[in-house]
């Protein structure tokens, strides 16, 4: 039983860290959205330059990715095999 409760503990810390870290992207993906200086900046570090057109477009994709009720590949369905 010695060896029980630190594994436990870890178990329960990566489940807990799992949670908060996708609590916090989704915390962050909100707020980009509604700052387009924020998308623009992470743009930049991609290696991307947006022009005007382009961020709203990147804006509306990202809102739409958001509304519930829509599948999450967009609502495209599934790519069928080729025989």
């Amino acid at each position: 039983m010695d060896i029980a409760l630190p594994i436990i503990t870890l178990v329960v810390g990566l489940i807990g860290g799992f949670f908060i870290g996708v609590y916090y992207l989704r915390k962050q993906m909100t707020s980009m959205q509604n700052d387009p200086e924020m998308l623009q900046k992470v743009a930049k570090q991609m290696g991307y330059n947006l022009n005007s057109k382009q961020m709203q477009r990147a804006q509306q994709m990202m809102k739409n990715q958001n509304v519930p009720g829509r599948p999450a590949g967009g609502g495209k369905g599934q790519k069928r095999k080729s025989k």
